[in-house]
């Protein structure tokens, strides 16, 4: 019997960690013994989501390019021994296995990864996220044996088309009462989740503090989930907490939610931001959504990841205008009208439901195991 191993490399953000998760948990069901290892980055946030995963995983030095002096000193610095260390990782592998298979997942972190394993002569698979390709993804594809994408992209239509990639764990599998009761909420009432992501957005908790000092009456039969992210200290979040006891707003607040699938298990409506990995999770739990793309992307490619699920109807897209005030100004009343407005909310599930399953995680999974080079 063959002992695949597969090393994931990806990481600064849980957009890139969660889709590795969902593809190493479909790997461990169709492939029971295979090893799965991860190379991440050093920023906290990836150890906070990897440290009572139970899968293996190394810190990487990488940083990302940056076209300041200081930022591209760091780069180059960093690129050497992010290699060297993929290097040793593949090489640690193979005297136990078979067969090493790296799996870029983008980013900052994934491309000296895969630079390494260019060099230690092993098979690189490249798993694109993002409507519009990162440079990072670009250099990996010049060399990648096979490239999976969650998203169409013009001139790269050879690349292999696959449905978003979500972790079981991140599908309903509860009824949202029961989710709802499990962040301390009234398990029979609507629900707005707030998230910029596993980072958080301070635009979005700006604006949405505004909104309901502005507006508690559009709240009234509302209740929230806002993870915030790392942007608020102590201090500010309190602050948001008072904000919502002032208004009479039943809510739970916190900087990041362990158990995400609940949280879109409970929801009735999602305010955030549109990652990769957040667009496959809204489509797998038909959660009717406000998406603000990261408004410092110059490539916008947040907005495009979006279009499907606004093309069908079951998503609305607003542009982040950073000022609290400006954004107020702009969306409250396309905001007003979802909570308003039930039978919108459930046209936009209908229309997400459409799209179909979001089973990316299980169709690279088999073709890991079916292309394998060393079966």
């Amino acid at each position: 019997m063959t002992r695949r191993a597969y090393l994931f490399a990806g990481g600064g953000t849980g957009g890139h960690i969660y889709p590795a998760l969902a593809i190493i948990e479909e790997l461990n069901r169709l492939d029971p013994g295979s090893t799965s290892e991860l190379l991440v980055s050093d920023r906290a946030i990836d150890t906070t989501i990897l440290m009572d995963s139970g899968i293996p995983f190394a810190k990487l030095p990488a940083k990302p390019f940056g076209s300041r002096p200081s930022s591209f000193m760091k780069f180059a610095m960093s690129w050497k021994p992010s290699v060297r260390k993929a290097r040793n990782a593949i090489r640690r592998l193979r005297t136990d296995h078979d067969s090493v298979t790296l799996i870029a997942m983008g980013g900052f972190v994934a491309a000296p990864a895969a630079h390494g394993a260019h060099r230690e002569r092993t098979r690189v698979v490249l798993v694109n996220l993002d409507a519009v390709p990162g440079k990072a993804n670009e250099l990996i594809a010049r060399h990648a044996h096979e490239i999976y994408s969650a998203c169409d992209i013009e001139g790269h239509e050879h690349w292999t088309r696959i449905p978003p990639i979500v972790r079981a764990s991140e599908l309903p599998n509860t009824d949202p009462s029961s989710a709802r009761i499990r962040f301390g909420l009234d398990p029979n009432a609507r629900t707005l989740l707030i998230t910029g992501g596993s980072t958080g957005a301070r635009s979005i908790n700006s604006y949405i503090a505004m909104f309901v000092e502005a507006n508690p009456i559009d709240l009234h039969g509302w209740q929230i989930i806002h993870q915030t992210g790392n942007q608020l200290d102590d201090a500010q979040l309190g602050k948001l907490e008072q904000i919502y006891r002032d208004n009479a707003i039943r809510a739970w607040v916190g900087r990041y939610i362990d158990d995400i699938g609940n949280a879109y298990t409970a929801a009735d409506l999602m305010i955030g931001r549109c990652g990769a990995g957040s667009v496959a999770e809204v489509w797998g739990a038909n959660l009717p959504s406000v998406f603000f793309p990261y408004p410092y992307h110059k490539d916008e490619h947040q907005r495009h990841n979006a279009k499907p699920l606004v093309g069908v109807g079951g998503a609305i897209l607003c542009t982040d205008h950073i000022d609290p005030d400006t954004n107020l100004e702009a969306h409250t009343g396309a905001l007003r009208e979802l909570l308003r407005s039930d039978t919108r909310r459930d046209s936009m599930r209908d229309a997400l439901r459409s799209l179909g399953p979001p089973d990316g995680a299980s169709r690279i999974a088999r073709a890991l195991i079916e292309h394998d080079p060393n079966p």
